[in-house]
């Protein structure tokens, strides 16, 4: 038997709901998060101990807001247990509860300041955008480690090959397979790599073949399947999202079966001329 709620705390809920709903609301936290990120980032340059007083009164400040938006978001749900179902506010809780442990004066005081810089990742938890996003990255890690894996074999295939016949030009570059995966590695952020490219040629006028194959199957075939695989699960994520949203609205399919329904029915019916002589 489902437990009734009493009147006063069913108002309760729906007031700290109707906050947690509000556009405004939303708009606060998110100020108040880059501002602890602005906070976190001032701690950073040399500056005087008054103003550096102050920068401690208002960190306190930011953490008792957090701790006012956690409340307002707990208690506006109707049955308690399912706001720790979500992991965001886990997370969310558990920075807000270390950062309301007085460590700054201890030998901990360089986790409290981590701790506080982490609080800029509450902005993936409020935003719903960059949830899904996130969601959608962790998503696509199986698929995306079997194509960086892929993207490995031939890196150190090639990496072997150019340690084989450019370690005797520049050793620097290419002196064993573990420097030459990372002249491979700058190749393919195109750093310079037309330098490296011009160096093996003045030896190796054919060299110029190892360079293009290697950038047409690690910068254009393996990255752009890469994000091939993030957009797809990315619009996946946003549709399932979509279908939560709105659930219980009626799909297109719905509204055409309906059409459909009411059309049969019209034929059904009989003509008014035919009423009338059969009277």
């Amino acid at each position: 038997m489902q437990r009734v709620q009493p009147k006063s705390t069913f108002r309760l809920t729906r007031m700290f709901s109707a906050i947690r709903s509000n556009r405004l609301f939303e708009i606060i936290v998110v100020g108040v998060i880059l501002f602890s990120a602005l906070l976190a980032g001032a701690k950073t340059y040399d500056i005087s101990p008054a103003f550096l007083n102050i920068m401690v009164w208002l960190d306190y400040a930011i953490t008792l807001f957090f701790l006012l938006e956690i409340s307002i978001r707990f208690f506006a749900e109707e049955r308690k247990w399912q706001f720790f179902k979500s992991g965001w506010n886990i997370f969310d809780s558990l920075i807000v509860i270390v950062s309301l442990i007085p460590i700054e004066d201890s030998e901990l005081a360089l986790v409290g300041r981590l701790i506080r810089i982490f609080r800029v990742l509450r902005m993936v938890s409020v935003i719903p955008e960059l949830r899904t996003l996130l969601n959608s990255l962790l998503k696509a890690l199986p698929q995306l480690g079997y194509v960086a894996l892929l993207m490995f074999i031939i890196v150190y295939i090639y990496a072997a090959v150019g340690t084989t016949f450019f370690a005797k030009i520049n050793a620097t570059l290419w002196g064993d397979i573990t420097v030459s995966m990372l002249t491979l590695f700058r190749i393919m952020t195109f750093e310079d790599w037309t330098d490296v490219m011009y160096e093996t040629m003045a030896v190796h006028p054919l060299s110029w073949i190892f360079y293009i194959s290697f950038i047409f199957l690690n910068a254009f075939a393996f990255l752009n399947m890469l994000i091939g695989i993030v957009v797809n699960v990315m619009e996946k994520e946003s549709a399932e999202q979509w279908r939560i949203d709105h659930a219980g609205e009626p799909t297109i399919a719905d509204l055409s079966r309906q059409i459909e329904e009411l059309k049969a029915l019209l034929i059904q019916q009989p003509e008014p001329q035919a009423i009338k002589k059969g009277a």
